[in-house]
């Protein structure tokens, strides 16, 4: 493939802040039809909540392939094969017979667009020291964050207009010109001489390394709870705001987006807060919120005080907040691994979504025609990842993973 002229920094992130976009699109475009889906195919929304369930399964063990084959093969190959991947996958989506091929097609679709997920976060590392890489995350995720302000507006309006399976011709074109993005305007990041030449034995060697530092588990697994409180609420939402509070898809696209906001707006002064406290600080402060927030919702869920309105504060401050914890817990995690960003990268993607998909499966096993499960699973996501944090080891181990000659 043609080596393309080096993009700025700004061009930068817009480019891989639409290819990160891959998972909050697939996600929170389609959230508000649900309902829909599981009555066109005779079931309920907690049935096909499944899709959603194995989207993020797919979005987590994908990327542990994705990882060491961009540190094989360059950035923009695998990059290029996931997102023709998730083009294929999303117009077999939008004609899915029954529900149960559309989850098989959900979990390829999610296969292919976890490559922009950690392809996306291994290019950051390619170019940018941990504090670089913590502003840059931030900056990444105010362009991919229009994703979900957007997505469930848009989707809401389009299961209105269309029908559900509208979403999924919508994010075909996503999936064409995120083709078009990587041909024509993504520069190859990691160069020939610096690529990785393992083999599959010393590809788990790296991953068992990884595993075996406290820093980078501690700082995935504090991202990965918070994350995966995160996908609670994205799995546990539709139920609540639609059926259980009578909220239309249209109204819950535009509550979703507010969330959304709040993320990328605490995203962004995350990257003012960084001129004058480290990514530790910020975390320790923003952790602690997040908790508190949780345990409140927690208590407004159970007691039913206020209703939905009395739900919106807590839930807007807990996803706010992942926009703190988010960009500082990967740059810390994936600071002291450039020479395996892409294994690091895979592996904390992978940490996080099994955790998150873990979330979702029990707020549905949970169900119980409140809003208590989602409230309590996101509380003790919050609370075990503000734990593991503080559990974490003050100073950086070494030796660091590094790959095989």
């Amino acid at each position: 493939m043609k080596t393309q002229p080096p993009l700025s920094v700004g061009r930068l992130a817009l480019v891989l802040g639409i290819l990160s976009a891959f998972g909050p699109l697939s996600i929170d475009m389609y959230l508000p039809g649900l309902p829909a889906i599981g009555a066109e195919f005779g079931t309920d929304t907690a049935a096909a909540q499944l899709t959603l369930t194995v989207f993020f399964l797919g979005l987590a063990f994908g990327q542990i392939v994705y990882g060491p084959l961009s540190d094989r093969f360059g950035r923009r190959k695998p990059l290029l094969v996931g997102a023709i991947i998730y083009t294929v996958a999303s117009v077999g989506c939008a004609l899915a017979p029954t529900l149960g091929s559309l989850v098989w097609l959900r979990l390829l679709q999610a296969l292919g667009g976890c490559a922009g997920v950690v392809i996306a976060r291994s290019i950051v590392r390619d170019r940018f020291d941990a504090q670089g890489s913590a502003r840059m995350y931030s900056l990444l995720m105010l362009v991919m964050g229009l994703a979900p302000i957007t997505a469930p507006v848009l989707g809401g309006q389009l299961i209105v207009h269309f029908g559900w399976r509208s979403v999924f011709w919508v994010l075909t074109v996503f999936g064409m010109i995120c083709v078009a993005l990587v041909l024509f305007a993504l520069q190859e990041s990691l160069p020939r001489e610096r690529r990785s030449h393992d083999g599959f034995v010393a590809v788990l060697r790296v991953y068992g390394l990884l595993l075996r530092d406290r820093h980078f588990v501690s700082y995935a697994l504090t991202g990965g709870f918070i994350s995966a409180g995160m996908f609670a609420y994205i799995s546990g939402s539709p139920f609540v705001f639609i059926e259980l509070f009578g909220v239309s898809p249209e109204l819950y696209g535009w509550i979703f987006g507010a969330n959304a906001a709040g993320l990328i707006a605490a995203s962004q002064f995350n990257r003012r807060l960084l001129r004058s406290f480290t990514s530790t600080t910020i975390l320790s402060v923003a952790l602690a919120v997040i908790a508190t927030s949780g345990v409140m919702l927690v208590a407004v869920a159970a007691t039913g005080f206020g209703g939905l309105l009395g739900l919106l504060p807590f839930l807007f401050i807990c996803i706010a907040g992942y926009g703190l914890v988010a960009p500082n817990a990967a740059a810390e995690a994936m600071a002291p691994h450039g020479r395996v960003a892409g294994s690091a990268a895979a592996l904390l993607g992978m940490l996080q979504f099994s955790i998150g998909a873990l979330a979702g499966v029990i707020v549905g096993v949970l169900h119980n025609g409140t809003a208590l499960p989602m409230a309590a699973v996101m509380a003790t996501c919050c609370l075990v990842g503000l734990g593991v944090f503080h559990l974490r080891p003050m100073d950086v181990p070494v030796p660091r993973p590094q790959p095989e000659a």
